[in-house]
């Protein structure tokens, strides 16, 4: 049962992470709203965390063991969008560095360290793009982005394979063009449409169903 599910959601500041937060926390579940400052959406425990940051990770894994002792779901959403519209050879280095650090190498940050409080029936969920998609990479400009989204469904298939034999499900879901302050006023889907995926990987998906690309609750191209 979903009031049973210790969770946490990482970039809960605002938009879709702010949306599947308070969504996991309305239907019952203990959500931990991981975020660098401010206070989680209602019903949520605020928890400070830089995912681009070892020690802030560290300490957030360690806050989660003594209150919960325990994690049932982790939802990787942080993300950055430094680049787009900017040809790849025009990129910053620095923005480049940024964009994998937070989008590929924070999941893999997070995961490294809350993994060990997972147990069987544990489920990882991590939200990346269809921009990451090899199947159709170039249709939209924005190098560093989409480098580190492909690069997260890389992640999403080692992780899964590394995990399957502990019973932990892993998936990588792209919530679509959402109006948020990434997607702009223009995208076609809410916030809540967009998390919908996510919400349905973290709690009603088949525990069976492991190292796969979702859209709209089906199966994508890598």
């Amino acid at each position: 049962m979903s009031e049973s599910k210790v969770v946490l959601v990482t970039g809960t500041s605002r938009g879709i992470g702010r949306e599947i937060a308070q969504a996991l926390a309305a239907r019952g579940c203990r959500v931990f709203a991981g975020q660098r400052s401010g206070p989680g959406p209602a019903g949520t425990e605020t928890l400070v965390l830089d995912t681009a940051d070892a020690a802030s990770v560290a300490a957030a894994s360690a806050r989660v063991a003594q209150a919960a002792g325990r994690l049932d779901v982790l939802v990787n959403n942080a993300a950055v969008l430094l680049d787009e519209g900017t040809p790849p050879l025009e990129v910053a280095e620095a923005d480049f560095r940024r964009t994998l650090e937070v989008n590929t190498l924070g999941p893999w940050r997070v995961a490294k360290a809350f993994a060990p409080l997972m147990a069987q029936g544990g489920r990882i969920v991590n939200v990346s793009s269809s921009g990451g998609q090899m199947a159709s990479m170039g249709g939209w400009v924005a190098p560093s982005y989409n480098t580190s989204k492909a690069a997260l469904n890389a992640l999403t298939l080692q992780l899964a394979a590394a995990l399957k034999p502990r019973g932990i499900a892993v998936n990588s879901m792209c919530p679509g063009w959402v109006r948020t302050d990434m997607g702009g006023p223009s995208a076609p889907k809410s916030t809540a449409q967009g998390a919908d995926t996510a919400l349905w990987l973290a709690l009603e998906a088949p525990a069976s169903l492991t190292g796969k690309f979702l859209q709209d609750r089906r199966e994508i191209p890598w």
